[in-house]
């Protein structure tokens, strides 16, 4: 009997030295999902590179590849993943391919009728300014920061989303918070204050109107133009009014995060938290950190997961770690890379020439509308991207 009960208790202290043995490094993991994501986007680009003036967007039912216009709200995002890529290994034939489809979208600049010029113009001449430092972007983003200025509704205190319909006058998303880093970087590359003061208006109207007790996010908040009244609060994209469409989540966690780095407002740290903390503990939540495309999904778990939530997800609490304390640090960290090691796993992360050319499986763009399910995503791409390359910064100094 004795000797049983060391042999189990032997076997009970070196299982975890196995399984953390058999898993590999983040190190490796990293280098791994990077190199695959720059074989990914090459060929792609050289797909691409043919077909004038479009941009890569998906692949249909068949597989076969959608391309967008410049004027759709995701043009921004393979240019911006090629410039993460370049960033990353010095590539000149990333860099040439990154001018090539970060030009393309240059006209989007004095596109007054979108409020995505944050996904479209920051994801691609952000990072090109950013990384070559060639000034000729910096007027480019200047010209697309007026042009999102000219949605803001002093009335409202936000950014028009879509335009009015017999749903909503004055529609406002979640997904806005995300166009308010453009303005603080505008604000403070031409020293008008006015980009500053419309993006923290809006983040604060957000706060105030779009979320709910437990800090789940309603996806739609429309307003009453002439008076700034919530007239709606609604869904288009998730599952019900009242449900927490996965996404919708994840951007506001990012936009917030967002905030308190460029302004170090308290307020925007504590709404952060208070995000982080519904995702994370949510019951919902799957063990391997993927979320379902809406956490209210009536067929969990069942339910398809969005591989682009996690992404987003992952970068902003990446970022989020470097604001708070122990141990909420580690503990952002490690859902962070619980997620990364999950979609750098091929269940997610694709193989060599197939899932036409992108990154990651197993995106939900708009369910409701069947659009975009189950397929890559260009955003889920550039945030995956984005979150290998602040994990190894912030936590491996590479």
């Amino acid at each position: 009997m004795r000797n049983s009960l060391l042999i189990l208790f032997s076997f009970l202290l070196i299982m975890p030295l196995v399984n953390a043995q058999s898993e590999p490094a983040m190190s490796q993991v990293i280098d791994q999902a990077l190199s695959r994501a720059e074989s990914q986007s090459l060929l792609l680009a050289k797909t691409m590179e043919e077909i004038p003036d479009a941009l890569p967007r998906t692949v249909d039912k068949e597989g076969k590849l959608v391309t967008s216009n410049s004027a759709w709200w995701c043009s921004g995002f393979f240019p911006g993943t090629l410039w993460y890529l370049y960033e990353n290994s010095g590539n000149k034939e990333l860099e040439k391919y990154a001018w090539m489809f970060t030009n393309r979208i240059n006209k989007e600049q004095y596109n007054k009728g979108t409020h995505d010029l944050g996904f479209m113009l920051y994801c691609s001449y952000g990072n090109a300014l950013r990384i070559t430092g060639v000034d000729s972007c910096k007027q480019v983003l200047l010209n697309g920061a007026a042009s999102l200025s000219s949605r803001f509704n002093g009335k409202v205190g936000c950014i028009q989303s879509w335009g009015r319909s017999s749903k909503w006058q004055f529609p406002v998303i979640i997904d806005n918070m995300m166009n308010l880093e453009f303005l603080m970087w505008a604000a403070k590359a031409s020293g008008d204050n006015r980009f500053r003061d419309i993006a923290v208006t809006h983040a604060n109207t957000t706060i105030s109107n779009h979320f709910r007790t437990d800090y789940s996010s309603y996806h739609v908040v429309s307003y009453v133009p002439e008076t700034g009244k919530v007239e709606v609060k609604c869904t288009h994209q998730g599952y019900s009014d009242e449900s927490a469409w996965a996404r919708g989540q994840v951007w506001g966690l990012y936009g917030f995060g967002m905030m308190y780095r460029e302004t170090r407002d308290k307020r925007y740290l504590d709404q952060a938290k208070h995000i982080a903390a519904f995702l994370m503990n949510h019951p919902n939540m799957p063990a391997d950190k993927i979320p379902y495309w809406d956490f209210n999904a009536p067929d969990i778990p069942n339910a398809l997961r969005d591989a682009s939530a996690a992404a987003i997800m992952a970068s902003s609490l990446i970022e989020l770690s470097q604001f708070v304390e122990e141990p909420l640090k580690q503990n952002y960290l490690a859902f962070a890379e619980s997620q990364l090691r999950t979609l750098a796993s091929p269940q997610y992360l694709a193989e060599t020439g197939t899932n036409g050319c992108f990154i990651l499986k197993h995106g939900v763009g708009h369910l409701p509308g069947n659009s975009e399910v189950d397929v890559p995503l260009t955003y889920g791409d550039y945030y995956f991207v984005e979150a290998l390359l602040r994990y190894r910064k912030l936590v491996l100094h590479r």
